[in-house]
C-alpha cells in the first residue's frame, strides 16, 4: 500500500531543522563528556542522590536505583514489545494483566514512600530500604509504564494498527518479566564494562519515554491521529515530540541548576 502524504514536504524539513537546532543547542550547552550529558538528561526526572544510586566503575549512574529500574525497565518493555512480541496493536492487555501492571506501579509507590520516610525521618515506615528493592520495584514499574505506553503509541499513530492486544496473555508478560530480570541482573553485577551501556541506556530511556509521550500529544493536538502507515511516515510528529522532550529536559535542568547549584542531589540531601 502506498503511504499517504500527510503534510507538504517542507513541514518535515522544518521539523528536522528544529530538532537539529534544539538537540545541537542542548549538546553544546551541556558539559562535553558523554556520561555527564547522560547525567544532565537524567537530572530532569530524578533527584540523583548518591546514597540512593548505584555506582559502576567508581562512577555514579545517571539515575537513582529506582529511576534506573523505571526508565531502563520502560525502555526494555518497549523494545521487548516492538522487537520480540512484534505487535503494533492498539489494545491494552487483558483485565487480569492490567490489574497486575497496576499492582507493579503501586508496589513501587509503597517502596518509594517507605524510602522517602527513611530519608526524611531517618527511620523507615515499614522496612529497611535497600538498593536492590528500589531497582526491582522500579523495573516492575517501568514494565507497567512501557506496557501501557506502547498501545497508546500504536493507537495514536497508525492508520491500521494490528488487531488484538499488544500483550495478549501471561506468556507475553512472562517474556517481558524475563527481559526485566536480565536488565536488573546486569545492573546488580556492577561490571565496569557496563558503565557506558547502563548510563547511556538510562538517558535513552528518559528521552524515549518523554519523546513518545510528547509525540502522542502532538498528533492529538494537531488532529493527526491514525494517519501513518510506517515509522518513516510518522517522522515529522516523532521529531516534534523529540524536540519538545529535549526542550523540557533543558528547561528543568536550567531551573534545577540555577535554583540549587547542582544536578546531583539537593543541598542537605547529597
Amino acid at each position: 500500500m502506498t503511504a499517504i502524504r500527510h503534510r507538504p514536504r517542507w513541514t518535515r524539513w522544518v521539523a528536522i531543522a528544529l530538532t537539529v537546532l534544539v538537540v545541537g543547542a542542548y549538546g553544546f550547552l551541556t558539559p562535553p563528556d558523554l556520561l555527564t550529558k547522560a547525567d544532565w538528561t537524567a537530572a530532569a526526572v530524578c533527584h540523583r542522590i548518591p546514597s540512593h544510586t548505584f555506582f559502576v566503575a567508581g562512577r555514579q549512574l545517571p539515575l537513582c536505583a529506582r529511576c534506573t529500574g523505571t526508565f531502563l525497565g520502560a525502555l526494555t518493555a518497549l523494545l521487548g514489545q516492538a522487537l520480540i512480541l512484534r505487535r503494533r496493536a492498539a489494545n491494552f492487555p487483558p483485565t487480569a494483566i492490567l490489574i497486575v501492571l497496576v499492582g507493579f506501579i503501586l508496589l513501587m509507590g509503597v517502596d518509594g514512600f517507605n524510602s522517602y520516610m527513611d530519608l526524611m525521618r531517618g527511620t523507615p515506615l515499614f522496612y529497611e530500604p535497600r538498593q536492590e528493592l528500589r531497582l526491582i520495584t522500579g523495573a516492575l514499574n517501568g514494565l507497567a509504564l512501557g506496557a501501557l505506553l506502547w498501545p497508546m503509541v500504536n493507537f495514536s499513530l497508525w492508520r491500521h494498527p494490528a488487531p488484538g492486544r499488544a500483550i495478549r496473555g501471561w506468556r507475553d508478560l512472562g517474556i517481558l518479566l524475563l527481559l526485566e530480570a536480565a536488565m536488573v541482573v546486569l545492573v546488580l553485577t556492577g561490571w565496569p564494562v557496563l558503565l557506558y551501556p547502563l548510563a547511556l541506556g538510562s538517558a535513552l530511556g528518559v528521552l524515549t519515554m518523554l519523546a513518545l509521550t510528547m509525540t502522542i500529544l502532538v498528533v492529538i493536538v494537531a488532529g493527526r491521529e491514525n494517519r501513518y502507515e510506517r515509522w518513516r511516515d510518522a517522522l515529522t510528529p516523532l521529531l516534534v515530540g523529540l524536540t519538545l522532550a529535549v526542550l523540557l529536559i533543558g528547561t528543568v535542568d536550567f531551573l534545577r541548576y540555577h535554583l540549587f547549584g547542582t544536578i546531583t542531589g539537593f543541598p542537605g540531601m547529597e
